[in-house]
């Protein structure tokens, strides 16, 4: 599945990947299309089998602090919005771990990884002296990330502006053990500028800590030899803010069938709400540093086909100031494209086919009554080679123009131009053009 590797309707940010037994579990807050605020009142688990991460499975809703239509609300103290789960797997059991805005987190437990979750109890705990006023960020628990170790031993880490780690009662998986509690795990000076969302793991005798710094659209990591550190920055990992609309960032790394990734989510709608799954490969090199990746439209595939048509709204660059945004269920296009913004996609591969010169492009269009063109180039947006150029008229429609044939493996990119001229150019700058939904190469 190409990025976003959910169904395109489908908004989960903060996704959390854990491998259990032979699926991937992706579980996340829920947002909403156009929304004006971060998530809602319910979290959501997708998995899909480890050898077929081409189809994925929704298992509903899993937790929630306010009724809906299926279900009543698993939180009696508070019906504030849901954020940031984490679910591991301890002695057969699976234990969700949930952050409520402005209350009290708690601990869930299921017989399967796929829930549904049942309540055991808010998080229990005793205030450390000295700690009184904000300790375990008053309660709420914030971006809980939670590590069982090798030796039966399990860690929280959480934070907001300021992290903390503590470790939890392995008989119940919700009391946290007095004289645990250390705070500022990760220091909020640079070059950590610790911001939110916290997610452990170890890699062989390594401890890892993913977070989000205060640049905000990046992730970054830090690791240790020791669960409670100290700490060493190693550096970015991701960064959805590099040539597209960056936002808040949550996720993390999982190894999957000997292949390790990174799952985070990217913006619609113009705002820094409305994220949507995404997850590139990664590599970890043998001395624990992972190399930082660029954002694709590729998710879990090696590449993506031109000859199959492609919507517009998986793409991974967007400059300009045009954006994605959902009309209804089916359709989301790109719109509030202006003159010279920059649509792209990494990465297609063209084949090996050298006996054409030219090749047909058709992008179906929803025209606002402006002339405008694409221009179409391979490999760079800035200075890349320009295949061909098709005009696109005022009115709905597909639009096609002849291009030169590529081979291979390329980033595509349509760069767009305003074709109103004249004296009174600069009078209508910024003028929306059309709206981008889907395109196709053929040969």
């Amino acid at each position: 599945m190409p990025n976003p590797y959910l169904p395109l309707w489908e908004y989960i940010p903060d996704g959390e990947p854990r491998v259990f037994g032979d699926r991937v579990y992706v579980y996340g807050s829920h947002d909403n299309a156009g929304s004006d605020k971060f998530c809602d009142y319910k979290l959501k688990v997708w998995s899909a089998a480890i050898d077929d991460l081409s189809s994925w499975t929704c298992h509903g809703h899993i937790f929630h602090t306010r009724n809906d239509r299926d279900h009543t609300s698993d939180t009696f103290w508070t019906d504030c919005d849901l954020y940031a789960p984490d679910v591991v797997e301890k002695d057969g059991k699976y234990y969700l771990y949930a952050y409520i805005m402005n209350a009290k987190g708690c601990v869930a437990v299921s017989d399967t990884p796929e829930g549904p979750f049942k309540l055991i109890s808010q998080y229990r705990y005793n205030i450390p002296k000295g700690k009184e006023k904000d300790c375990f960020g008053r309660g709420w628990f914030i971006d809980p990330g939670v590590l069982v170790d090798e030796d039966g031993k399990v860690y929280i880490y959480c934070g907001y502006e300021r992290s903390f780690v503590v470790e939890i009662n392995p008989d119940n998986m919700c009391e946290i053990m007095d004289g645990t509690y250390q705070d500022d795990i990760i220091p909020i000076e640079e070059p950590f500028m610790f911001f939110e969302a916290c997610s452990p793991r170890k890699i062989k005798d390594t401890y890892y800590l993913i977070y989000s710094p205060r640049t905000g659209s990046r992730l970054v990591y830090a690791t240790s030899k020791y669960p409670k550190g100290p700490f060493e920055y190693r550096g970015v990992i991701v960064d959805n803010g590099i040539d597209y609309p960056g936002g808040n960032n949550h996720g993390s790394i999982c190894n999957i069938n000997d292949q390790w990734y990174i799952f985070y989510h990217r913006m619609t709608n113009g705002t820094v709400m409305s994220r949507r799954a995404c997850v590139e490969k990664i590599e970890i090199m043998a001395d624990g540093t992972i190399l930082e990746v660029g954002m694709t439209s590729l998710g879990f595939e090696e590449s993506l086909s031109p000859y199959k048509i492609t919507p517009a709204e998986i793409a991974c660059v967007l400059k300009g100031g045009c954006f994605i945004t959902e009309k209804n269920v089916t359709l989301r296009p790109i719109t509030s494209i202006t003159n010279g913004c920059i649509i792209g996609y990494k990465f297609f591969d063209f084949g090996k086919d050298c006996s054409s010169k030219t090749m047909k492009f058709s992008a179906l269009i929803k025209g606002t009554g402006c002339k405008s063109n694409i221009k179409v180039l391979v490999d760079r947006y800035e200075n890349g080679e320009e295949i061909g150029m098709c005009e696109i008229c005022p009115d709905d429609g597909i639009y096609s123009a002849v291009v030169k044939n590529v081979t291979g493996r390329h980033a595509l990119y349509f760069v767009v131009e305003d074709s109103f001229g004249g004296c009174f150019t600069d009078m209508f700058k910024g003028r929306h053009l059309f709206e981008f939904e889907s395109f196709v190469f053929m040969k």
